[in-house]
């Protein structure tokens, strides 16, 4: 017998002899028995997401305490909550089928060939394997719901396919597949089809991929890669047998998952035993009103809820609307049509294009006339007229665009033309005209009221507006402080969802008013990268202003530098490494991937926290366009050092990109050194400042001097001396010398050559100035000068 075969039946008898999971029964499941996986890490049995009106077979996670499903197998056919419960069991012809009370098969596996047992593996995948224990003839993993899991294979004949609703399992409308024909990259569709009263349906429709795949990553999905989370393996990509699939390189396990959930967005999941929640590593697309219909037919997205409908119009399936599900898009009920302004607007919709001769009149006239009219476009300048026809997709507010004319049903609408009647049979002209005057008035008052509601919800996009009351309950009247920086307290929270937040309380209020502090986060916001910090929402009440951000398990990289690192283990090589390069990544997103650059102004290492895989990830980005800039707020407050701010900055030059690579260079000495650049000692006296010192070791050639000894050796030594130099390549006086924090990213990944640095000028100074003085000069770096002589140097 072959080794795969030895293998199989070593599992089957040990699921089968140690949980009783074999098929030898008349009943493999049944009510409230269950299959678990051998370390307990999956659970198979039924369950129901709607209150017990309908119940599914599926698998979910049973190592951590929230329900989380990851395969259903009867999607489109649930058991009905009357009667005896269901049964999962073998048939006569060994096909794994499920029966509802009266015995009416719901669902069946379709193996090739008889099966004699079922396994629930630790993988999380069921297989049914032949009667000698051989051969794989069935897997789940073959068959994905809305989940993809590690060592899962993703092959051309496999779609992950979304729930129809958050508690509705039957498939929905997106999926991620491969790209047809033969292809190198993944896609998400939407399977939308136009109403059942046509004869004709459209094909998925693609709105976004990761990208063609580069050897070892997806070109835009540099965060799927990260190579200490995932190893990603793309085999035979271009051909009919192309396969994907992903294994965890994590030390310690934890539950993760990729999810194309009910709203059509990839997310990406990872367990945090922190906060004994899931963490969201990433989504695509980033926008969620990206996604291709996911407000349905004249269905509005954005805000939150995240879709809405128009003035007049209804949800056409008010349950289904309520439970998640918005692809029935909206209704206008019967009756008399007017045309309602809803705004600048940007749809998806068929429309035809004509010259309005007499004006916006005629065009209104032409679409009030025409019963298949939904709406139309008027550009006074050209008086073209577009009126639109059949399904208005992808509605959503968009100051680029032209104003959106919608044909409308709305008792508004009626009491105009009450109105009318009776100042017309009143007879008096002049009482008309004032009117007339006043209705215009209003009208446009509505319509800059409407265009302000509009604003508001594109401004909290993707953003939570929480309430003072909300934020203050969450942090127990702001009692747990986890840090003070530039820009003001950070507490911890908790809220009502059981999620773990930080709160920042913005001590400065800014400059504008309310609606420009929202266009302002709203910018923040829209900003994600793996190795940034997450905005979840924020507070603009009254003079109160709050950010709240994704809570960070392991704090800010400062708790492991300096004397601190002697008081627990140091923090170890590889993850030093993975920091460096991460916060180098998240400035580089920040300088040149951003639609408009965005500079940081405070890096440091209070300022790059740890989540608890230790990634790093850059804080407080864009607090310095949203309360302006302020040398005070970020000048390092130890004395007789500028700490992380560049010479520029201190001159009163113009500050660029730049100044947060100085600030980049001055951390990443003190991420490969262990120690701060300046540190009091115990006695009150001021520590040299080390960058000095480590500048000309580097300079000299011997960069692995400045290696923190703390790590007895154990380090590479190549990422070690590429980190040094990077760091005093970053460090130099002028800007023109440094480089981009791209090109850093490339230095760091040792991807492009690097020339050994000169010394910075005015780190020469200090370290001149250091040894007129006498100071003592060893390999650790020990005490050089006093304050007052080092700031005398750099003066000179």
């Amino acid at each position: 017998m072959p080794l795969a075969g030895l293998l199989w039946l070593s599992l089957a008898a040990s699921l089968t002899a140690g949980l009783n999971s074999s098929s030898s029964g008349p009943a493999l499941i049944s009510g409230n028995s269950t299959l678990i996986s051998p370390n307990r890490s999956f659970e198979m049995g039924f369950f129901s997401v709607d209150g017990g009106s309908r119940w599914y077979l599926g698998i979910w996670f049973a190592s951590i305490p929230i329900r989380t499903y990851v395969w259903v197998a009867n999607r489109d056919s649930p058991v009905p909550a009357a009667g005896t419960p269901a049964t999962a069991s073998f048939s006569d012809d060994g096909h794994l089928l499920l029966q509802d009370a009266s015995r009416r098969e719901l669902w069946r596996t379709l193996n090739a060939e008889p099966a004699s047992a079922a396994l629930l593996l630790d993988s999380g995948n069921l297989v049914l394997v032949s009667g000698d224990g051989d051969r794989l003839v069935w897997q789940s993993f073959d068959h994905p719901g809305d989940t993809w899991l590690p060592s899962q294979r993703l092959t051309r004949r496999h779609a992950v396919t979304s729930w129809r609703s958050p508690v509705d399992p039957s498939p929905g409308l997106f999926s991620l597949r491969l790209k047809p024909p033969l292809s190198a990259e993944f896609e998400l569709v939407n399977g939308y089809r136009v109403s059942s009263s046509s004869s004709s349906s459209s094909s998925p429709v693609s709105y976004w991929t990761t990208g063609n795949w580069t050897g070892d990553r997806f070109a835009y999905v540099p965060e799927m890669t990260v190579p200490y989370i995932y190893a990603f393996r793309f085999d035979d990509p271009f051909s009919e047998e192309a396969s994907f699939v992903y294994e965890e390189t994590t030390p310690a396990r934890r539950p993760s998952r990729f999810v194309v959930d009910s709203s059509g967005q990839l997310r990406q999941f990872t367990w945090s035993t922190q906060t004994a929640s899931w963490t969201m590593f990433w989504a695509r697309p980033e926008d969620p009103c990206r996604v291709y219909a996911r407000c349905g037919d004249l269905g509005v997205c954005g805000g939150a809820p995240p879709c809405d409908c128009p003035p007049g119009a209804v949800p056409a399936d008010s349950p289904a609307w309520s439970s998640g599900d918005f692809s029935g898009g909206c209704l206008m009920p019967a009756g008399p049509s007017v045309l309602e302004d809803v705004g600048p607007a940007s749809f998806d919709a068929t429309w035809t294009v004509s010259f309005a001769s007499s004006g916006r009149r005629s065009c209104e006239d032409s679409c009030l006339g025409n019963s298949s009219c939904r709406g139309l476009n008027f550009v006074p300048e050209t008086k073209v007229c577009r009126e639109i026809f059949g399904k208005l997709l992808n509605l959503r507010s968009s100051a680029s665009s032209p104003v959106l004319f919608l044909k409308a049903t709305t008792i508004k609408a009626r009491k105009k033309e009450r109105w009318k009647t009776a100042a017309l049979s009143a007879g008096a002209a002049v009482v008309l005209v004032a009117a007339a005057a006043g209705a215009l008035a209003r009208g446009r008052r509505r319509r800059r009221r409407r265009r302000r509601r509009e604003e508001e919800k594109a401004a909290t996009t993707n953003l939570r507006v929480f309430s003072y009351r909300e934020l203050s309950a969450a942090t127990k009247g702001f009692s747990e402080e986890l840090g003070h920086g530039g820009f003001g307290a950070v507490f911890k929270g908790e809220l009502a969802d059981g999620s773990a937040v930080a709160v920042k309380r913005l001590e400065r209020r800014h400059g504008g008013g309310e609606r420009e502090f929202r266009a302002e986060v709203r910018t923040i916001g829209s900003v994600q990268h793996v190795n940034l910090v997450r905005l979840r929402g924020f507070c603009s009440e009254g003079r109160h202003r709050l950010l709240v951000y994704e809570y960070m398990a392991n704090g800010p990289l400062s708790g492991y530098l300096g004397r601190r690192r002697e008081q627990q283990p140091p923090l170890p090589w590889a993850a030093r490494w993975r920091v460096a390069v991460g916060t180098a990544r998240g400035l580089a997103y920040l300088h040149e991937e951003c639609r408009d650059c965005i500079l940081h102004c405070d890096i440091k290492p209070e300022n790059i926290l740890l989540d608890e895989g230790l990634t790093a990830k850059v804080a407080d980005f864009g607090l310095a366009r949203l309360l302006g800039r302020d040398l005070s707020r970020v000048v390092a407050t130890m004395r007789g050092t500028w700490g992380y701010v560049a010479p520029e900055w201190i001159a009163g030059g113009p500050i660029s990109a730049k100044a947060d690579v100085y600030s980049y260079g001055m951390t990443l000495m003190e991420i490969v050194s262990g120690r701060r650049n300046a540190e009091e000692e115990e006695d009150g006296e001021e520590k040299w400042f080390f960058p000095a010192w480590a500048a000309r070791r580097v300079a000299e050639g011997d960069a692995l001097a400045v290696v923190d000894p703390l790590l007895r050796g154990e380090y590479d030594r190549e990422e070690a001396e590429r980190a040094a130099m990077a760091a005093v390549w970053c460090m130099q006086d002028r800007e023109d010398e440094r480089p981009r924090m791209g090109r850093v990213v490339r230095m760091l990944e040792g991807t492009v050559e690097m020339a050994a640095p000169p010394l910075p000028q005015l780190l020469q100074a200090l370290v001149a100035a250091g040894e007129e003085d006498g100071a003592a000069e060893d390999e650790q770096g020990d005490d050089s000068e006093e304050h007052s002589e080092i700031s005398a140097a750099a003066e000179r």
